[in-house]
C-alpha cells in the first residue's frame, strides 16, 4: 500500500510540474511575440520614412529617433523643379509613449502629423505644438514640440507703408466779423432858384475854431430851402448845409 502511494504522489507531483512549465513557455511565448511586435512596429518606423509632399510641391521625409527618454522627429524636405536648390529640415521632440493609442500604432501616430504638413507650403513653418487626434487629450509632454530647424525660419513682418510728412495743421484762419459802417446820407443837389445863379458846389475853407456860427432861426432862409428840396428826415442835414454854403 506505501508504495502504491508513494508511486501516486509521483506521478502528481511530475504532472504539476509538466503544467506549470507549459504554462511558463506559453506565458514566455506571448510575451516574445508581443516584443516581436512592438520591435517589427518600432523598425516599421525608425526604418522606413514616412514620404508626403507640401502644398508647393516639396518632397518631403519623416524619419523618427530615439533620443534617451525622447522620441524626436525630423521633417527635410527638398524643392520641386519650380524651386530647384531649395532644403530645409527641422527637428520635434516629445513623449508620445505616454499615450496608450501610441504605443498600439506609433505609426498612425506621426501618419496623423503628416497630414497637417502636406497643407503647408513650407513644411517647417506650421504649428509649434503638433497635436495629433489619437492622443489630443494628453498633456503637452507627449506630443510633438518644435525643437530646431535649417535655416532658421523667421516670418518677415510686414512692411509699413512710407509715411509723408505730417504739415504742420494751419488753423482755419476766421474772418474778423466787420460791423457795416452807416452809410452817410448825401446831400440831394440844391436846385437854383430862378433868377438867381448856380450855387457853387466847391466847398469854401472852414472858419476857424474861434469864429462862432451863426445861429439860425427855424424860419429861417436855410430851414425853407431844405423843408423844400430835401427829404424829411435829412431835413436837419440839408438846413446845415445850405446854411454853411450861404455863409
Amino acid at each position: 500500500m506505501r508504495v502504491r502511494m508513494r508511486m501516486l504522489l509521483l506521478l502528481l507531483a511530475a504532472t504539476v510540474c509538466v503544467s506549470n512549465a507549459q504554462t511558463n513557455n506559453s506565458i514566455n511565448d506571448n510575451k516574445q511575440q508581443q516584443q516581436q511586435q512592438q520591435q517589427q512596429q518600432q523598425r516599421s518606423i525608425w526604418d522606413e520614412p514616412i514620404r508626403f509632399s507640401t502644398k508647393t510641391k516639396d518632397s518631403c521625409t519623416m524619419v523618427v529617433s530615439g533620443a534617451g527618454d525622447y522620441t524626436r522627429l525630423r521633417v527635410s524636405c527638398k524643392g520641386s523643379s519650380q524651386t530647384p536648390g531649395r532644403s530645409y529640415y527641422c527637428d520635434f521632440q516629445g513623449k508620445p509613449n505616454l499615450c496608450r493609442a501610441y504605443n498600439l500604432n506609433p505609426r498612425h501616430f506621426f501618419t496623423q502629423i503628416m497630414w497637417e504638413l502636406r497643407k503647408l507650403n513650407h513644411a517647417c513653418q506650421g504649428a509649434k505644438i503638433y497635436r495629433p487626434q489619437m492622443c489630443k487629450k494628453y498633456s503637452e509632454e507627449a506630443q510633438m514640440t518644435f525643437l530646431a530647424s535649417w535655416p532658421k525660419t523667421t516670418t518677415p513682418k510686414p512692411s509699413k507703408p512710407v509715411q509723408e510728412p505730417r504739415k504742420p495743421a494751419v488753423p482755419a484762419q476766421t474772418k474778423p466779423i466787420t460791423t457795416p459802417k452807416p452809410v452817410k446820407p448825401q446831400p440831394q443837389p440844391i436846385k437854383p432858384q430862378p433868377g438867381k445863379g448856380p450855387v457853387n458846389k466847391k466847398a469854401t475853407p472852414k472858419p476857424a475854431k474861434t469864429t462862432t456860427r451863426p445861429t439860425e432861426q427855424p424860419d429861417s432862409k436855410a430851414s425853407r430851402m431844405a423843408s423844400e428840396y430835401c427829404w424829411k428826415s435829412f431835413h436837419g442835414i440839408c438846413t446845415y448845409f445850405i446854411g454853411w454854403f450861404q455863409n
